[in-house]
């Protein structure tokens, strides 16, 4: 039985608040396309969203779901790595942009998200957010080099500036095995 409460659950009910109807959102790592369908049906008809992934196999999945649910036409897919987001929008104009950290559930474990890049990337997406506008992480951290990626995410967003920026790391303390940490970045007035 899953639990009624995880932390993609956790992330995208906060999401629901951000992200209304015209809104532009960047999920910077696609996977199979569950956020980028959600993102898409909160934009609506005139949102846009932009889903990124590395491997051309997850952009395939996010294609397929995308148009099983009629989706396709608000989302442009791109082929490349998140450290690249910063020339896919200009500054301040994003409302939300998601990040799945961890590997392709069901793909090669041995193609996943690196704290280079991921600092990277998110250092790019506080430029590109409006003000109240989030960054959502579903920090996986299991596996050869999540937990490195994960202490070096944590360390960075410790030292952000607390007026620019507010952090909410939230941890299902009492379940097994290394469950994804959600992190919500809001970046203030």
């Amino acid at each position: 039985m899953s639990q009624s409460i995880n932390t993609i659950r956790l992330l995208h009910q906060s999401l629901q608040l951000v992200v209304k109807e015209g809104a532009f959102c960047i999920d910077a790592t696609a996977g199979k396309g569950n956020d980028t369908l959600f993102l898409a049906k909160l934009a609506g008809d005139s949102g846009r969203v932009l889903a990124m992934d590395i491997q051309p196999a997850a952009l395939e999945k996010t294609e397929e779901l995308l148009n099983k649910n009629q989706m396709i036409h608000r989302v442009q897919l791109i082929l490349d790595g998140h450290e690249n987001i910063g020339q896919y929008a200009e500054p301040e104009s994003v409302d939300c942009i998601m990040f799945n950290l961890g590997y392709l559930p069901g793909g090669d474990h041995t193609i996943a998200t690196k704290a280079e890049t991921t600092l990277q990337a998110l250092k790019q997406s506080l430029n590109l957010l409006k003000p109240l506008g989030m960054i959502s992480l579903a920090v996986y951290h299991g596996g050869d080099t999540g937990f490195v990626e994960k202490d070096a995410v944590l360390a960075w967003l410790k030292n952000l500036d607390s007026k620019k920026y507010t952090v909410i790391v939230t941890e299902f303390y009492n379940r097994p095995n290394h469950p994804p940490l959600a992190v919500q970045i809001i970046k203030e007035r």
